[in-house]
């Protein structure tokens, strides 16, 4: 009976499946003919039990970046699309763990079992889902807090050159969202595996791993798959956003990231161009980093903000790829190689850093006390030129030149040594009051120490009466 009944509901029906067929394959890509309506970004199954991800398209075949593979993938195998898009899974079950830009695991636990996914490549929030940048994001480094602050939902580009510590200050900034609320996700893209052990140890190490999802794609992973690795690591901290929640992602870097794309488009033979990189890589950079934001209440209110890395060469900050990183994010934070060959660390050069909307989101307690502190830095780097031929300053630029050593002296910071809000408020009204004047050496270095183990034993918050600071502030250094 249950058979016939089957029967009697079964209707004949006309039904037409594209078979393709591998032509080619080889470093990562395979080339198939016969899916004339396979689309960009869609997922072809292979019979071997491949799968790859569409990124070309011509009149008689497809290009596909292979996402998995088998040894007995060749030509000939027969291939069909799949009709889904490439997603990554978005939920707590993340947190902690270390996976690659297919959501497998590479900390030796098993599948993050999570049913809420994104788009890898999906669309940016729309204009009317936005709202503005008002909170801070803390980095715990005292002259991006104090002269280049970043707000929650911002694109601060981190550009330098190689081994002048922008990875370092990224990884302080994620040491700094401990008991913050805000989730972090790292992006390792194209990184050799002793640096990407580092990484991942330090950040156990201090106990960020517990609020951190860490994306790799190593140096020895095919071109398709270190293309894939940021817009993997965005989709994660994206999930977190729409559910309410803050997120910072670091992409580091995406200069590597730049030169695995110009790899991938000449294995799939598009023509390179006259320039370094081909031209849609900023098309696909500017897609990425737009798509972090602040969202409206309406929209959950949540927030992923974007730390950038970019790699200069002998300090051309103009050079083709940074440029136009510069002109998507809204600000960058600039590392200099000769202010790390003299110990000014970090080495970040004031002068070609800037934060374009970070300052409306800094408290007004910190705002209140920055004040002129740039500007007054600024004005020092010029004039301490003239102190290099011994040319005689009046006073009123002696005192100038005092304040900005001082200042320089306060902004030398230890790396994995992030600071809290309220250590920077402690040592700007310290400074300000002129309580630190006159102050050098490992003299300075005691009474800055003497502030953060002040402030650490009190109930002080940000939104404390200056005169309540102020007295304990003077409280703390006259026990030291």
């Amino acid at each position: 009976m249950r058979a016939e009944h089957r029967e009697d509901g079964y209707r004949p029906a006309l039904r037409v499946i594209e078979r393709g067929r591998v032509s080619s394959v080889g470093d990562g890509i395979v080339w198939i003919e016969g899916l004339p309506s396979a689309r960009m970004d869609g997922i072809v199954h292979i019979d071997d039990g491949s799968q790859a991800l569409v990124v070309h398209l011509t009149a008689r075949r497809i290009g596909a970046i292979l996402l998995t593979t088998t040894p007995s993938l060749m030509a000939g195998c027969e291939a069909r699309l799949s009709g889904d898009e490439l997603t990554m899974p978005s939920n707590e079950a993340l947190l902690g763990r270390v996976i690659d830009p297919l959501a497998e695991p590479l900390d030796g636990g098993e599948a993050p079992a999570c049913e809420h996914r994104r788009a890898v490549d999906g669309p940016s929030p729309p204009i009317v889902a936005r709202d503005f940048v008002d909170r801070p994001l803390y980095t715990g480094n005292k002259i991006v807090d104090t002269l280049v602050p970043i707000g929650r939902g911002q694109r601060q580009l981190l550009i330098g050159d190689n081994g002048t510590g922008k990875s370092a200050l990224a990884l302080d900034a994620v040491l700094a969202q401990r008991d913050q609320g805000v989730r972090c996700v790292y992006v390792l893209i194209g990184q050799k595996r002793s640096s990407v052990v580092h990484t991942i140890d330090t950040l156990r190490k201090h106990g960020a791993l517990d609020y951190t999802t860490v994306v790799v794609a190593e140096a020895t992973a095919s071109a398709g798959i270190r293309y894939l690795a940021p817009f993997s690591g965005c989709a994660v901290a994206e999930g977190w956003m729409a559910c309410g929640h803050d997120a910072l992602v670091i992409y580091d870097d995406l200069a590597t990231h730049a030169r695995a794309y110009r790899e991938l488009s000449l294995l799939l033979r598009r023509p390179p161009g006259r320039e370094a990189y081909p031209a849609d890589i900023f098309y696909l950079h500017a897609r990425l980093l737009e798509r972090s934001t602040r969202l409206a209440a309406a929209h959950g209110g949540g927030s992923m903000t974007a730390l950038p890395i970019a790699e200069t060469e002998q300090g051309e900050i103009a050079a083709y790829i940074p440029t136009n990183l510069i002109s998507i994010t809204d600000g960058q934070i600039h590392f200099d190689a000769a202010l790390f060959a003299r110990g000014v660390l970090p080495a970040i050069d004031i002068s070609r850093s800037v934060s374009r909307i970070g300052g409306k989101a800094q408290h007004e307690a910190i705002k209140r006390e920055a004040g002129r502190m740039k500007l007054d830095y600024l004005q020092f780097l010029e004039l301490e030129v003239f102190t290099r031929f011994g040319a005689k300053l009046d006073a009123a630029m002696s005192a100038r030149i005092a304040r900005g050593r001082l200042l320089r002296a306060i902004f030398v910071q230890d790396r994995l040594d992030p600071h809290t809000a309220r250590d920077q408020l402690a040592w700007m009204i310290s400074c300000n009051e002129g309580l630190l004047d006159g102050v050098e050496g490992e003299a300075l270095r005691t009474r800055l120490a003497g502030l953060r183990s002040g402030v650490a034993a009190s109930s002080l918050e940000l939104d404390s009466p200056r005169g309540d600071w102020l007295a304990a502030i003077r409280g703390w250094l006259a026990s030291v």
